[in-house]
């Protein structure tokens, strides 16, 4: 390794299925990128399986800071996951119990932040003070940058996108509520819309039912986007489908938040350069006040998966210094 120990931090990055782990260094660049498996509904087990990444990028090196992104609520001082629907953290003091496992200081932060934040230091949003970064996954979460700080809101849970009601009365979703954002705009719904396609039998989505069988569960959102992005009509009319809705709740957010960049990461937001083009020209015919005002630059995300473990790591350098 060419670079010194002091540079370094160690980020890790909390999946629903795999841990992600690398020393980071203060320019973003990662090093001996590490993974296991999330033993998700094993609260120690998973606390264990941290502590044996962190040793094993440390290497006894006990002065690496430690910054992990994790799915959830945290509390405001970063001490304790309020709620993680993924690993079966419910008000679990993680910071602190880590901090006794493995010696190190230990910054704990949302994922969706942690990837917004190194998109604002080192990717898409580089020398933006104000953005907004959106992770479109199997829903909608990310990160607010105001005046170069994460926004997290007086409760600490800033960034739930995906809960905005924007069809009343419309798709059922998991938080409780109908006609979510991510119901619309999301690999979940794009799923959906696939496999309700499969299932009307259509002759035009003929490519579709081949590539999964004629069977509407075996239906992806990834399996849309693939398809599309090789010229299929009936999944390239899908992906426009979601753009635009997409494209209506960015509109909603810049009204709100005023931002100058909005990136679009996620495994769905990376994916698919149809999807972002279709989402900003919705957004430009939408928002309030256009023809007066400046519109966002909207642009994909630069880091890819990493994003999430190399925010936490800075994070973490960031913590230590004050």
């Amino acid at each position: 390794m060419t670079v010194s120990p002091a540079n370094l931090s160690i980020g890790v990055d909390i999946g629903g299925t795999k841990i992600l782990a690398a020393l980071v260094d203060e320019e973003g660049n990662v090093y001996g990128q590490i993974h296991r498996e999330t033993p998700n509904h094993d609260v120690a087990g998973t606390e264990r399986a941290l502590a044996e990444m962190i040793r094993e990028l440390s290497e006894g090196n006990d002065e690496m800071p430690v910054g992990i992104g994790a799915a959830g609520w945290m509390d405001r001082k970063g001490k304790n996951v309020l709620f993680s629907p993924h690993l079966s953290w419910r008000n679990e003091p993680v910071r602190d119990r880590l901090m006794q496992l493995v010696g190190h200081e230990v910054t704990l932060v949302n994922d969706a932040d942690a990837a917004g934040w190194a998109e604002h230091r080192f990717g898409a949003g580089r020398g933006e003070s104000d953005m907004v970064c959106l992770t479109l996954g199997t829903g909608i979460g990310g990160a607010v940058i105001l005046g170069g700080q994460i926004h997290r809101g007086k409760s600490g849970i800033a960034g739930e996108f995906g809960h905005q009601v924007i069809v009343p009365g419309g798709h059922r979703c998991a938080c409780g509520n109908r006609g979510c954002w991510e119901q619309y705009a999301s690999g979940n719904a794009l799923g959906r819309e696939g496999a309700e396609l499969v299932r009307s039998k259509s002759p035009v989505a003929f490519r579709l039912r081949e590539a999964v069988g004629d069977n509407p569960e075996a239906v992806t959102g990834a399996e849309v986007t693939r398809l599309a992005a090789q010229g299929d009509p009936a999944c390239e009319d899908l992906i426009a489908d979601m753009g635009g809705w997409l494209g209506l709740g960015i509109s909603n957010l810049v009204s709100v938040l005023d931002p100058g960049t909005i990136v679009i990461g996620g495994g769905l937001g990376t994916a698919s350069k149809q999807l972002v083009a279709t989402a900003e020209e919705t957004y430009r015919r939408t928002l309030s006040g256009r023809g007066y005002r400046p519109f966002a630059k909207i642009c994909q995300a630069e880091l890819g998966p990493s994003a999430g473990l190399i925010g936490a790591a800075d994070l973490a350098r960031f913590n230590l210094n004050g």
